[in-house]
């Protein structure tokens, strides 16, 4: 759940991101590509020609997927950080325009930040030495608590803490007149990306197959989920088979590094290929 920080940084949760579908569906090209390869009538009448959704099916289904490349999809996505953002730009068959971090806002910049619930509440006491710390007036803390022996502070650090630590260390950067570009290296990776997304239908299935996957990280599979419901609902035809590779190939490829929670229900590549040997 998101909630903003007393200086103003909002924190989100891994699985608050969001997806919008900015292009794509709609008219399917994929049938006007295919039947131009194998058709001689001309290309205004094959344009002119009634959508054919068995033709569209049979293409995906015989594995010859260039025709669906004529296909393409724009998504707008944000909440969502940059562990991520660097996991999506691998894949290379696609284009990609992502919100600058360096261009100089003058301190307006939102101090944006997705974790995973499962370290919000992570903590430790980390310890300080005294002569570090100041009173605000510039008076050292030892000479205010004569009693305590330096080194030994405790400060309890929990994820939250860090984050606002470096959102006040950011924002005296920008007091000092430093430039946005350079202080964008003390964020850190949690910091939320906001950026555009173009693939083609074909991209976008072998994407699905791998992102999908349980064994992918949590907030790109989520991503790509979110993706891949859009795609159904645009272009059903199309996307009615893509998913993950258990549910597109009927085995996983992953065979030992296979999820857990899979294991016993689909069959592995090494498995599926046994049965196939013990039966033909």
């Amino acid at each position: 759940m998101a909630g903003r920080s007393e200086n103003g940084m909002n924190l989100m949760s891994v699985g608050d991101g969001k997806v919008v579908l900015i292009a794509g569906g709609g008219k399917i090209y994929t049938d006007i590509a295919a039947k131009f390869v194998k058709s001689e009538r001309s290309l205004d009448e094959i344009i002119a020609s009634p959508y054919d959704k068995r033709l569209v099916y049979n293409i995906i289904n015989s594995g010859h997927k260039a025709a669906v490349e004529f296909d393409y999809f724009i998504f707008g996505v944000e909440g969502y950080s940059r562990v991520t953002e660097t996991q999506l730009v691998r894949k290379r068959i696609a284009s990609y325009i992502i919100k600058s971090g360096r261009t100089d806002k003058k301190g307006k910049r939102s101090f944006d930040m997705v974790l995973p619930k499962g370290i919000r509440g992570l903590s430790l006491n980390f310890e300080i030495p005294i002569d570090r710390l100041r009173a605000k007036d510039g008076t050292p803390l030892g000479n205010l608590l004569k009693d305590l022996q330096p080194p030994d502070v405790d400060l309890q650090v929990e994820a939250d803490l860090i984050l606002r630590l470096i959102e006040a260390w950011y924002a005296r950067g920008v007091e000092k007149s430093i430039p946005e570009e350079d202080l964008r290296y003390l964020k850190p990776q949690a910091t939320e990306f906001k950026g555009l997304i173009g693939m083609n239908a074909h991209a976008l299935m072998d994407w699905f197959a791998i992102r999908c996957c349980k064994n992918a990280q949590a907030e790109i599979r989520d991503m790509a989920n979110k993706m891949l419901a859009l795609c159904k609902e645009a272009a059903p035809d199309l996307f009615a088979q893509a998913g993950p590779n258990c549910r597109v190939l009927g085995y996983c490829p992953e065979n030992d590094f296979q999820h857990k929670d899979c294991r016993g229900r689909v069959p592995t590549r090494n498995e599926a290929l046994e049965i196939l040997k013990r039966n033909y």
